[in-house]
């Protein structure tokens, strides 16, 4: 529905838009050849060949513009740039994770896959923000500007117009509002422009040529709304309906149909369809690296762990996981107890429960490093809300409310709160509301390009112990 009400298509617009959705493709197939044959002076032999087959076919896939929901035409460039980074490192994770099947990745020579990997994404990016550019001027130089209305005059219709009237690239010129209240009892600012009552809206939309209609009215006057689309029938405008539920904080919330009937969702896991893959595969290949890459240290935390005092290397605990699950998450033990009961008591500063290596884990958050196998697993995920033990969550789910919302996804192993300074002990409910609060704000923000943010803000706090561990 996005692109439908930003006006008519031209020729031009539907041509660039074409060439769009197949620049990524061309951009990834020419580069490596170039790369190829003119950087590293190599003929383009069939196993480039067969890479590029395959890259421009995930390029198809993955790369396409506005993927995410946002319309191209009102995103600022970072979130631009971003999601065509995070998009593309999708990509070669794939075909990384292919070449590791196949046993084919030493086949090629790391010179040009490393230039490749590097000068796609630059190209991908310019190419973005001069097709971002010239789909702009397009649209706001089209002499198509539409005149919209709007029949009840509430928060969401307010806040709709607003928005229209701060964004020319639209094209919509918000002209007024239809409504049975008087401005006085409808209690806004004197400068809304209240064109008359609902039943003057038909012969209003007839005689000035009005392009768009949004319905605002409340679902509770469903009558009013069926009332109201019998009078506007007899008039060619475009006619949307903006339900009142909008004006709750709602995850996720998009359109969608099924088996043929329209539906709203609501409250909705930000990885449905092909965005739980890229996020899974983006999972599975860095956490896989990871483990290969840390394993000395791995291995050397758990000498140290089992020599300096008795019980087992990993503790594991039951906690939550995706929509409610238990799961047992892994971590390096850095107690003398090994508590999983329905009565946990919070690690404390000076807590004599520590060992003599457990405080130093924890501090840098070292004990966490065996959660990357719960990845794998797919228990957990890389970025996310950090799971509570079960006891907690028992607890907490009681006193705040929305707290069971954070498990629509899986459980990271760092997450917007953790990079936001909610780390470690919360002998507060203040301070476990604004953990939830965060988690809450992940599932309503969430793309590619967050995930990217989160991994490296929390890399940055490697070099940084935490303060708030014990």
């Amino acid at each position: 529905m996005n692109e439908s009400i930003f006006g008519r298509q031209s020729i031009a617009r539907v041509l660039v838009a074409a060439v769009q959705a197949v620049a990524p493709a061309l951009i990834t197939v020419v580069s490596l050849h170039l790369v190829t044959t003119q950087v590293a002076d190599e003929p383009f032999a069939q196993i480039y060949t067969a890479l590029a087959a395959v890259a421009g076919a995930l390029a198809l896939l993955l790369l396409q513009p506005g993927r995410y929901g946002s319309s191209q035409l009102v995103f600022d460039r970072t979130t631009l740039v971003l999601g065509t980074l995070a998009r593309w490192a999708a990509l070669l994770g794939i075909l990384f994770a292919i070449g590791y099947a196949t046993k084919s990745s030493g086949e090629y020579s790391r010179k040009i896959v490393l230039v490749w990997a590097v000068l796609t994404p630059v190209l991908l990016v310019a190419s973005e923000l001069a097709f971002y550019k010239l789909a702009r001027h397009l649209q706001i130089s089209a002499a198509d500007t539409r005149k919209a209305v709007f029949a009840g005059c509430n928060e969401v219709s307010l806040a709709l117009a607003h928005r229209l009237a701060a964004s020319p690239e639209t094209k919509i010129e918000p002209v007024g509002f239809f409504d049975d209240r008087s401005i006085d009892r409808l209690g806004v600012e004197t400068h809304v422009r209240l064109l008359g009552k609902l039943p003057d809206l038909a012969s209003h939309v007839k005689s000035r040529g009005v392009d768009m209609i949004f319905v605002a009215l409340p679902m509770r006057h469903i009558q009013r709304v069926i009332d109201l689309l019998d009078d506007l029938r007899d008039t060619t405008a475009s006619i949307y309906y903006l339900p009142d539920i909008f004006v709750y904080d709602l995850i996720q919330a998009r359109t969608a149909e099924i088996v043929g009937m329209p539906v709203v969702a609501m409250c909705e896991t930000p990885f449905y369809g092909y965005r739980g893959v890229v996020k899974r595969c983006t999972d599975v290949v860095t956490a896989g690296g990871a483990l290969l890459l840390l394993s000395p240290l791995l291995l050397v935390i758990a000498l140290l762990v089992k020599c300096t005092s008795r019980g087992p290397v990993i503790f594991r605990q039951r906690r939550y996981g995706l929509d409610g699950e238990q799961i047992n998450v892994y971590k390096f033990r850095s107690m003398t107890v090994t508590e999983d009961g329905e009565q946990i008591v919070q690690a404390r500063r000076g807590d004599s429960r520590l060992t003599r290596v457990g405080g130093f884990l924890r501090r840098w958050s070292l004990d966490e490093l065996p959660q990357l196998v719960n990845v794998l697993q797919g228990r957990m995920s890389l970025v996310g809300p950090r799971p509570h033990a079960i006891a907690h969550n028992e607890e907490y789910r009681k006193l705040i409310k929305g707290y069971m919302v954070r498990h629509k996804v899986r459980p990271g192993i760092t997450g917007l709160a953790q990079v936001n300074g909610c780390r470690g002990e919360t002998s507060k409910l203040e301070e476990m509301r604004a953990r939830v609060e965060f988690d809450i704000e992940y599932l309503r923000r969430w793309s590619p390009e967050l995930d990217l943010q989160i991994l490296w803000r929390t890399f940055l706090m490697i070099f940084k112990a935490n303060e708030k561990a014990y």
